[in-house]
């Protein structure tokens, strides 16, 4: 399965994405426009949701290459730790300001629905077990790893900034309505 649209394809997305979806919206009827808008919403909640857990994935891994080439520091490393100071850490990783891997921000009118389902690229990359543990990947296999995931996000960045411009012009139309009663 891939993140990327599908021409003709079956999926939420193939059809957000299919340029025919948003052909001559002044011919829709309200309940049509809203429809399609509100699929438009729901697939960047989905897409943003899968998005943010790669990124999360990608804060734990560039943390560690950093312990290790000394920009920060590993606190207690080689000492086995508490649960509450892995949670302690974790919590720091994810708040860091230094981060690179901030979106912008965007406030989600739903919750995320269907995430794995036609995003199993990046859902397996989440769950692969060898990114669970970075302590424990050579210096080389953790580069790899963070290249491929930044690759995977990138995609899905690509596809989301699309899915919300289908988005927008549904939305504007909507509004050009209820302006023009």
């Amino acid at each position: 399965m891939t993140l990327d649209y599908r021409p003709g394809g079956r999926r939420r997305l193939d059809h957000v994405l299919d340029p025919a979806y948003t052909d001559d919206l002044t011919g829709l009827d309200d309940d049509v426009l809203r429809a399609r808008r509100d699929d438009a919403q729901q697939e960047e909640a989905d897409l943003s949701y899968t998005r943010r857990l790669l990124q999360g994935r990608l804060d734990l891994l560039e943390a560690e290459r950093a312990h290790r080439s000394g920009e920060r520091p590993a606190p207690g490393r080689g000492a086995a730790r508490s649960d509450a100071e892995l949670a302690q850490a974790l919590s720091r990783i994810l708040a860091d300001d230094s981060r690179s891997t901030r979106g912008i921000g965007r406030f989600l009118s739903v919750e995320p629905s269907r995430v794995g389902e036609h995003r199993r690229e990046a859902e397996l990359a989440v769950a692969d077990v060898r990114t669970s543990g970075p302590a424990e990947l050579g210096d080389a296999e953790l580069a790899d790893t963070i290249a491929h995931l930044r690759g995977i996000e990138s995609r899905l960045s690509t596809t989301r900034r699309k899915v919300q411009q289908v988005e927008g012009r549904l939305t504007e139309e909507l509004g050009r309505r209820l302006r023009v009663g």
